[in-house]
């Protein structure tokens, strides 16, 4: 990936146009509803210039997957990001997953006391790429829930993974700096992202763009899982999510059988 110019940006609501780092047009927590269940559903909003693109929670290779600080939040539960399905873009030279034009990620809140209202604060680091790629950092409160749910938010849920019924065999293996999973589908599909849930030994876990190969109607996916501390480590197959990405669907795996 070419040089990255760290830019530190200001809350979005005192932000003036010019001030917005290369790429971006406007970003947001938007106000969402509060579910039956009494969750607050919201969702980031980054809109992007022309030709920009950002990145998937897995995006291989190159990319920086957004990550959010809730720390000035107040009666904060579970949160769960709801994913739309990405599309595959060359990105530093590398083949990535993202979104261009605009990302709409919805993402549904707990609350700690279901009596009590969820104030959001979040500050989310991101990536953004054209010609040159860029380090962002903004900071965002949502505004209060609105009356009922947004169309916007549920059409970006409507686009997220199905989710896969069974769980496709694999091979885990130790390598010198971590460890290697191959999976087997029988399916088609032009992309697969492969991600570990969790921090084994609370360290971040690095995956590589899988290598894919096809024979007959199976389809392999390989890559490597490389830990902070450049040693094998302890892989629960279960703790994989693996996701097969087409243009206009995808399919979420959770967990492997070895075998």
């Amino acid at each position: 990936m070419k040089a990255l110019a760290l830019l530190l940006l200001m809350p979005c609501s005192a932000l003036a146009q010019d001030a917005l780092p290369p790429g971006l047009a406007s970003a947001e927590l938007m106000p969402g509803w509060v579910t039956p269940q009494g969750h607050r559903m919201t969702a980031l909003r980054l809109r992007l210039e022309p030709g920009w693109k950002t990145y998937w929670r897995s995006p291989g290779d190159a990319g920086v997957p957004p990550r959010f600080d809730w720390g000035q939040s107040q009666n904060l539960g579970r949160v769960d990001l709801h994913w739309p399905r990405p599309e595959a873009f060359e990105s530093g030279g590398e083949r990535t997953l993202g979104y261009h034009d605009e990302l709409v990620l919805p993402i549904e809140v707990a609350p700690q006391d279901p009596a009590r209202p969820v104030v959001l604060h979040a500050r989310v680091d991101f990536g953004l790429c054209d010609d040159i790629c860029v380090p962002a950092e903004v900071a965002l409160r949502a505004p209060p829930p609105g009356p009922g749910s947004d169309p916007v938010i549920q059409a970006a849920l409507e686009r997220m993974p199905d989710q896969a019924p069974d769980q496709p065999p694999c091979r885990i293996e130790p390598i010198a700096d971590g460890m290697r999973v191959t999976a087997r589908f029988d399916a088609t599909a032009p992309e697969v992202a492969m991600e570990l849930e969790g921090e084994p030994e609370g360290a971040p876990v690095w995956v590589s763009q899988p290598e894919l190969s096809r024979q007959g109607d199976i389809l392999t996916a390989e890559a490597d899982f490389v830990a902070e501390t450049g040693k094998p480590f302890a892989l629960d197959p279960a703790d994989l999510r693996l996701t097969l990405i087409a243009p206009d669907t995808a399919v979420e795996y959770r967990g492997c059988t070895p075998g």
